[in-house]
């Protein structure tokens, strides 16, 4: 937990990330295989932030169950297994990261063109396209999935068209969340295909 430097301070000495790392060594004293982790980087700086992350994934890779409350979206996708969103006290869904993105619609493939013919040609040649005449930017509904992808790619293809610029889309956990904690109906569990523990 690299707090051997300090280990003949007093606690109340060390910064915010060194006392979080501290707390979570005290925690593991006893060899537990749960552990609650209460917003363990809320405060941190980046990299004492990625350190967190480095140790709890350690323990998860150890067979340590770790269950993790955090605001930080981000943190939930990198670390875990199943995420519970809360709304006002209440599970307002729950699943794994890529389970409660699909979800919510919005992803999209944005294709750019320096060329306007090149541009007028591609929106003649996809369906359901929102176009950008002042940016030359297409954007077509997309699950982000390769089969998808392929589809746009074949039909610029096949109108002879070449984009200068391809970005995909994908709703992140931060569209999820406010998808369900506004007056988005979405179904509030995912059955939980892989039986295995939450983490």
């Amino acid at each position: 937990f690299d707090l051997v430097d300090a280990a003949k301070r007093p606690a109340q000495s060390y910064s915010g990330g060194m006392r979080r790392r501290l707390d979570i060594a005290m925690t593991l004293v006893g060899g537990p295989r749960i552990i609650f982790l209460d917003e363990p980087t809320t405060g941190l700086d980046p990299r004492s932030r990625h350190t967190m992350w480095g140790i709890i994934r350690e323990l998860v890779s150890g067979g340590v169950t770790v269950f993790l409350t955090t605001q930080y979206l981000e943190e939930a996708d990198e670390l875990a297994d199943r995420i519970a969103v809360l709304n006002n006290g209440k599970i307002a869904a729950e699943g794994s990261a890529d389970e409660l993105k699909r979800l919510i619609p919005g992803g999209h493939v944005r294709l750019r063109f320096t060329d306007p013919s090149a541009y007028r040609s591609a929106a003649a040649a996809l369906t359901e396209v929102q176009r950008d005449d002042e940016a030359l930017a297409l954007q077509i509904p997309s699950d982000g999935s390769q089969r998808d992808l392929r589809s746009v790619l074949d039909r610029l293809d096949s109108a002879g068209v070449e984009a200068d610029e391809l970005t995909v889309h994908t709703p992140d956990l931060d569209d999820v969340f406010f998808a369900l904690t506004g007056s988005a109906h979405i179904p509030a569990h995912i059955p939980d295909q892989s039986k295995e523990t939450v983490r």
